[in-house]
């Protein structure tokens, strides 16, 4: 079926082409009345107009590109949607892509999303060992680009992510605060500063409250359900003997309880859980786990936001860091440990 040309629609209207261009722009210049004719009509013959051939005029596209890790982590489709509807609100679409933290898979997106002259890009980084030149050849190409949830180190890229160190630290006061002083970490990929970040933050609180830092507490995993459930196998059969156990996103915590409960042992009442980022269905079983929830619609949202303020004003010259500040939700699977005497203040 032959489609419709803008010609066409102005001559079924009755207005110029000029007139149906306006109303295809959202320009304020057309009367009420003629643009609800125009769309009218837009929407009688069916009639789509070619961006591929407008992008060549107006050196735009009206599209972003979105770079995520990990599809399957519910904290990156949140995130998703804010970037969307940030997006749709300002009259532009958000392309999704998915890196499954493969930094090749990674350069061939970005060099697709360069290609293909997208506005923008939101990119969460893969593990890239210092192998960034890719990100540098978007920043040289002039294309915007705004780091979401993972802050590249090195590298001048504005970004809007979660502050860590302080998550993590109001998580670690609270295992303290009812008792607990052997606390193991199950962390992720020391190469992304996120993983760094929560590390410090538990060493922090432990020096804080005078807590001896064992190394073989410490375990690093890929922030995966997976890595979750090996880790909590490993520190729970070394002897070690934990009272509780801080994990550093919610993939992983799903791992670690399926180890808790294969190994026999009751969270909370034999090892405590509390966990950087929500967990998949927290709520729906027992025990409701403890967790730093972090703003990840609001990181998409503000990170568009951003993005368009750049391309708007010009990328600026010092990059723009925003740390937003996430919540403390205490669940079930932290308690006060029985063997320790009550403290009041």
């Amino acid at each position: 079926m032959r489609m419709a040309t803008i010609k066409e629609v102005a001559k079924r209207a009755g207005v110029s082409v000029g007139t149906v261009s306006n109303v295809l722009r959202g320009s304020n210049q057309v009367a009420a009345n003629l643009r609800d004719r125009v769309n009218h009509t837009i929407a009688l013959m069916d009639y789509h107009p070619n961006h591929a051939a407008r992008s060549l005029k107006t050196s735009q596209t009206h599209l972003l590109g979105m770079v995520i890790s990990d599809l399957t982590n519910p904290f990156f489709p949140q995130l998703a949607r804010g970037a969307e509807d940030a997006a749709i609100k300002q009259g532009y679409l958000v392309i999704t892509l998915n890196s499954d933290d493969q930094l090749d898979r990674e350069k061939r997106i970005l060099s697709a999303l360069r290609s293909r002259r997208v506005d923008g890009i939101l990119l969460v980084v893969a593990p890239n060992g210092g192998h960034d030149a890719h990100i540098r050849a978007v920043i040289a190409s002039k294309i915007p680009i705004v780091c979401l949830d993972r802050v590249p180190e090195g590298i001048p890229v504005s970004s809007v992510a979660t502050d860590a160190v302080a998550g993590t630290e109001m998580c670690l006061r609270h295992l303290i605060a009812l008792g607990h002083r052997r606390i193991a970490m199950l962390g992720g990929e020391l190469e992304l500063k996120t993983a760094q970040d929560r590390l410090q933050g538990y060493k922090n609180m432990l020096a804080e409250a005078d807590i001896e830092i064992e190394p073989g507490l410490i375990l690093t995993g890929d922030f995966r359900t997976a890595s979750g459930y090996l880790l909590t196998k490993q520190l729970l059969l070394s002897g070690r003997n934990p009272t509780a156990i801080f994990v550093a996103n919610g993939m992983m915590a799903l791992g670690a309880l399926r180890a808790i409960k294969e190994l026999g042992r009751q969270c909370p009442g034999d090892i405590a859980l509390a966990v950087f980022d929500d967990v998949p269905g927290n709520g729906s079983f027992f025990p409701e786990v403890t967790a730093v929830v972090q703003p990840a619609y609001q990181i998409g949202y503000q990170g568009v936001e951003l993005l368009l303020r750049q391309r708007a004003t010009g990328e600026p010259r010092t990059p723009v860091q925003i740390l937003l500040q996430a919540e403390l939700r205490i669940g079930e699977s932290t308690q006060l440990l029985r063997t320790s005497p009550v403290l009041t203040r």
